[in-house]
Formats: C-alpha cells, structure tokens, sequence
C-alpha cells in the first residue's frame, strides 16, 4: 500500500509482553525510518468500559534484539548493507528493536486526565504511533492563543510547530511553578516566553519579576508590537531601577533589620528587639529612621548622665554601636526611606509587567526587598479577600498575581537562613488561596531550599549536568519519571521538559522564539577587544602608548658611529 494514500493509523510494531512494572509493556519493531525515539507517543487499542480506547503511552527506552553480524563489519570501508546484498540478506528488515513503553492510559475529556486501564496490552496486539491531532487534542490542558494557555513551544519528538504545547497558566498561577536549567541552557529566554505569553491579549496577568542581572529590559518591546495588542489593550511594562526602588523604613520587620545588621552581639540585638517594639508602640508603626534611632537610644539599659557641657546623654557603648550600624545600614542607602514606598498599585495591575532591576543592589539588601514586596503583597491579598480592605485602600488589590524570581537559589537557599525563605515558604503553602503565586527559577537546584523547590508543582526542566543538581530534582520533583531524569544531560540548548500540574502528561518540547528580543546574551569577548582596538579611543592609545622608533647605527670605515 501506498503510504501516502494511507489515511489510516500508522502501525509500526507488535507487543511483545508486559515489562518490568505494572505499567510497561514491550513492543518490537523495525523502524527502519527511526521514527519511535526516546520520549515519543505511541499506543494500541483496548476495549475498556464498554467503548475501544486508544491506551497512549510514552516510550521510555529501546534496544537491539536483531543486527548486522559482526563479520558483515569486517572492512569500514564496506557498508554492511552492501554485505547483506551480496548474500541475500533483506538489509532493510534486518535490524528489529524492543521497544518499552510507559503506559500513560485513555484521555478522559470530563476528568481532564489520563486513566489507565491498568492490564497490558495483549501480545501480538499492534502498536501504532500516535498523530499530530491525537497529541495536540490530549497532551495540553490548554490550546495554543485560548484563554489561560501559554503557549511555550511544540513537542521534540515531532517538526517544528507539528503538535505546538500549551501550559495551563490556572495550573501554575495555583499551585506555583519552577524553572530549572544550568547556565546556557536558555532558561531566561524560556521566561520570556512564559512572559509574552501571559502579556497576551488572551491572558492579561499581573506579573513582577525580580531581575538581579538585568536581562529583562526588552520586555518593553511588548508595548510597541502588535503581536500584544487587541481592541483597547495594550501591555504596560514598568521598570524599577536601583535608584527607583524604595523601601520605607517602617515597612522592615525585626528579622529583617536583623539581617542587614550583621555581627550583632547578643546585647545589641537584645536592645533592638526592645527598640523595635519602642518604635512601634510609640509611633503606631510609622516611623523615621531618626525616630528608629532615638527608639535605640531609649531602650537602652545603662543610660548615662548627661554631659554638663554640652547636655547631651552620654551612651553606652552597645547604644553607640549599634545606632552606628544602624546609620551605616540605612541611612547611606538610596532605597530604604523616611516617607517613599514604592506602592502595590503601581507594581502590580493586570495586564503589567513589572521589573524589579536589583544588578546594582547588595546582596542582603536584594533579599530584604524582596521579602518586604512579598509580605506586603500577601497581606494585601489576604485583606483584599477577607473584606479588610476595599477601593481606595492601599492594601486592596482586586486580583490574583505572579511574581517570577530569577537566581531564586539566592532568595531561599538550602542551609542557610535568609529573609526570604520564610516569606516564600508562606505563600508556596497558603498562597493559593488568597491568589498569589511564585516562579521560581534557577540554575543551581542542589543549591535551592528543598521544601521550597518541592511545593512547585509545574516544572520545567531544561539540561542539567551536576550531579547534585539532578539529585535535588529527582528528590523534590515528582511528576518527573525516571526515564525523563536520564535525558537532561542531553538536552540541547532550548529543549525543556515539561511537567505537573499544568500539562497532562510530562513532555520534552523545543522553545518557541520570542516576539520580543532577548536580554540575556552572552558576552562576546573577542568581538569586543576586537572593536576596542578598532575604535578611536583604542587607536589613540595605541598612539600614545607606543615605544620610540629603534634608532640605526651606522659604522664608518674610520670608526666614526654615525647615528640615523
């Protein structure tokens, strides 16, 4: 039969047998055109509550069980196909391969999910290679530009934008969502797709992201493209700078202060703790730094006699101490402030993207920042939801949100308190009911909090070559099998695996281009030593810098030295 004018299944194997697990079977083939790789979807046909179902299931691995004779690969030079013609041999079915299979099961368009049927094909039973329109129709919750559907790219194991795959952005916007890669494996730009995607017409979200390298500037690109744009909307994309951030002072909690005061002696932070409530009590939780301190210098324990020549208190040395590290901590820093607060409605509304650049900031004080955004955000929410607050209040946001954390392993690290943490574990666990929900991402898994990592129940995955990092993977994600962990060392870069709560299934894809450009290049070194030589600041100081011409010295037959 002609394949072209086939229009049926494609079947290209047989069962041979149940695998090792409840839910493998084996199945062989020829495959002569290598269509049945690691990762692709294939399935058979069972009669299961009273209809015929098709039984996907995902190909987890394959071996030889028929080849060329070794004495067929005597000489190189010689194709062993050629060997096989000469002795009569059918070159073309020479070669079979056992195929296994995890069963995934039927779709069930009502549940949202897989069902298997859990008995094993029978053997003999043929197996066929599932087409485009059966993947696109089960593997995505959501459909490519339809409402709540990011669409991130098509599936690897088919061409290009064969079986486009969508995420389910109620899936990752509830129960949170990870994005794991090593350095050049294009996780940033995996981001910027999830971003364009959720600034579409079709999705409208409320987004920050915290940006500690400043990657995310051509996001603005997304306000002047038309891609982005659908009767009245357009997206808006705001960017807080270092110099633009601001922290108010009454907004930082005792941990907090604690942890952009280090080496604190036990007395010190005893006082401030006393200090702290001091501040709190006396000026209803909104003060000044220069209130912050004169709460110190009250809570002090040994307060000394005034100077009789100048009148003022003669503090104790902890007091001094400590308003000192005080003074150094805030009162030398930009972004935290007497009166300024960068309020919630402008960071956050639908249809914004919001940029937090922290590339100039201390690494204690990023951690600060964001932990102040978050807590104020949760509560926001919180009060929002409980009828605490209403229009006009600046605790009132009408809307859930997303906030997305690039280098997320500096914000909640494994073994090491931060100020984060704490904040981030609260929402992973009880934001979904109040509407917020985090992004984590990072190149440095075995370096993120585990309890952190494990509540992120969307995950994608690009390559990942330290051992370490694949052993936190395998140990905090649990939608991942097995047979996926194995392919992350090979993954090439733009490859990504898939998995959770907003797919049905775990897939490897290949990352769709961005509409808008890429922020995050590498440095072309040679490139720009070349053109540094090549500019006139480069040429000039190759002028300047340049030794005296070698003088010649000419020897006359009387032994007179000329000089030339």
């Amino acid at each position: 039969m002609n394949p072209l004018l086939d229009t049926g299944p494609l079947c290209i194997g047989t069962v041979k047998g149940p695998g090792e697990t409840p839910t493998e079977y084996y199945f062989i083939a020829p495959d002569p055109e290598r269509r049945v790789k690691h990762g692709e979807f294939v399935y058979y046909l069972a009669h299961v509550d009273g209809a015929e179902r098709q039984i996907l299931g995902r190909v987890t691995a394959r071996r030889s069980v028929r080849i060329f004779p070794d004495s067929f690969m005597a000489d190189p030079s010689v194709p062993p196909s050629e060997v096989a013609a000469l002795l009569g041999y059918d070159s073309d079915a020479n070669e079979l391969f056992e195929i296994t299979v995890a069963v995934l099961g039927y779709h069930n368009r009502e549940m949202g999910d897989f069902i298997n049927p859990r008995v094993p094909p029978a053997g003999g039973s043929p197996v066929y290679i599932a087409d485009d329109d059966l993947l696109v129709s089960v593997l995505s919750k959501r459909r490519k530009g339809e409402t709540g559907g990011a669409h991130l790219g098509s599936l690897l194991s088919r061409g290009a934008d064969a079986v486009p795959v969508a995420l389910d952005v109620r899936g990752f916007t509830s129960t949170h969502l990870a994005i794991i890669a090593s350095t050049g494996s294009g996780k940033s730009y995996l981001a910027g797709v999830l971003l364009e995607e959720l600034m579409m017409p079709h999705n409208r979200a409320a987004v920050l992201i915290v940006d500690p390298h400043g990657e995310y500037d051509t996001l603005q690109d997304m306000q002047n493209l038309a891609a982005f744009e659908a009767g009245n909307y357009k997206p808006r994309v705001r960017i807080f700078r270092p110099e633009t951030i601001r922290v108010s002072v009454d907004s930082l909690t005792l941990p907090d202060l604690r942890y952009l005061l280090p080496s604190l002696s036990e007395k010190m932070h005893y006082q401030l703790s006393r200090a702290f409530g001091y501040a709190e009590r006396t000026f209803k939780k909104k003060y000044t730094l220069d209130q912050l301190l004169y709460a110190v210098r009250q809570a002090a324990e040994n307060k000394r006699d005034a100077d009789p020549e100048t009148g003022e208190l003669d503090e104790d040395p902890t007091t001094n101490a400590l308003v000192w590290r005080i003074k150094a901590s805030l009162g030398n820093s930009t972004i935290f402030n007497d009166f300024e607060n960068m309020g919630l409605d402008e960071l956050f509304r639908p249809g914004q993207c919001t940029v937090i650049q922290l590339n100039e900031v201390d690494r204690r004080e990023q951690q600060v920042i964001v932990a102040t955004l978050l807590r104020r955000v949760y509560q926001a929410r919180i009060d929002t939801v409980k009828l605490k607050a209403g229009r006009g209040d600046k605790n009132y946001i009408p809307f859930p949100v997303f906030c997305l954390l690039e280098e997320a392993h500096n914000f909640a690290p494994a073994s090491v308190d931060a100020v984060t943490t704490d904040a981030l574990k609260q929402i992973l666990s009880e934001g979904r009911k109040f509407g917020v929900s985090v992004g984590l991402i990072t190149q440095r898994p075995g370096k993120l909090d585990g309890d952190v990592l494990s509540q992120c129940m969307t995950q994608c995955i690009m390559r990942i070559t330290n051992p370490i990092d694949q052993s936190r993977i395998a140990e905090s994600v649990e939608s991942v099998g097995r047979d996926l962990l194995r392919e992350l060392p090979s993954l090439s870069k733009g490859q990504v695996i898939v998995s959770g709560a907003s797919v049905n299934t775990p897939v490897m894809l290949r990352v769709r281009t961005r509409v808008t450009r890429h922020g995050g290049q590498d440095q072309d070194a040679p490139g720009d030593w070349a053109k540094w030589f090549e500019s006139g600041d480069g040429q000039a100081e190759a002028r300047d810098t340049a030794l005296p011409a070698a003088k010649t010295v000419q020897v006359e037959d009387d032994g007179e030295i000329l000089w030339a």
